[in-house]
């Protein structure tokens, strides 16, 4: 019996980013150990940049042989649609206005919320990395995450579960739920308190994008765009941390 059919498929991909990150932290942890490391756990979680990106490629060549199974081209859906481009502009300009405190405040009040500062909760998010290694995740990360996160969970799986007949509520709740929580694997931390601190904080961000991409899928490529700027933002913030 075929494990991996075209009704399990979205299912393993819905859950494959969850587990690629804890798996790839999980065998970088166990190779420190190997070579003496006397935290190789916590060391492992330093280098979340590098298992977010090895996920993300590893994600992209599984969603382009995806598609062409199904025979479509990934990047198709990076398209700009001419015809839309300045309606599209302006709806994007628009969508910022109203994602920008929905993707930020939440960061703030849960980090008061559970630690009492937010920055016990940066220090354990942001770690110092080799100056190569800050450098190579500002660039490479990013681009990565654009590329792969939010088509992943809504350009495949929502639009999938749609097809199999599945309500609303759970063909974008669900990938939404996962898009917010698959970041306690980011870094993955034996804390409770960071732990729902990550599963939390872009949660109403994750199903703010699902409901724009479900209403305007056209929009992939603006989003994308923008997705790699925050997360140039965010990788930047090591440079803060190490120098």
């Amino acid at each position: 019996m075929k494990i991996l059919t075209h009704a399990t498929m979205p299912w393993m991909i819905l859950l494959s980013r969850l587990g690629l990150f804890g798996l790839i932290q999980g065998i970088l942890a166990l190779s420190l150990y190997i070579i003496d490391d006397p935290e190789p756990w916590e060391s492992a979680a330093s280098w979340w940049p590098f298992v977010v990106t090895v996920t993300n490629l590893i994600g992209l060549f599984l969603l382009i042989q995806i598609f062409r199974m199904e025979g479509k081209s990934y990047w198709r859906i990076f398209n700009i649609d001419r015809k839309n481009l300045r309606r599209d502009i302006w709806t994007v300009l628009g969508i910022l206005v109203i994602a920008s405190p929905i993707s930020y405040l939440p960061n703030i009040f849960l980090a008061n919320l559970l630690f009492g500062d937010i920055q016990i909760a940066l220090d354990l998010f942001f770690r110092p990395l080799p100056f190569w290694a800050v450098f190579v995740g500002i660039i490479v990360f990013p681009v990565t995450q654009g590329l792969v996160e939010i088509s992943t969970y809504f350009s495949y799986i929502m639009p999938h579960f749609e097809k199999k007949g599945y309500p609303v509520w759970l063909s974008l709740g669900l990938p939404a739920l996962f898009l917010g929580v698959q970041h306690i694997a980011v870094p993955f931390l034996f804390n409770i308190d960071f732990i729902i601190y990550r599963a939390l904080m872009f949660l109403p961000f994750a199903i703010l994008v699902g409901i724009i991409m479900r209403w305007r899928p056209r929009l992939l490529p603006y989003l994308a765009i923008i997705h790699v700027l925050m997360d140039v933002s965010s990788a930047a913030l090591l440079f803060t941390v190490a120098y």
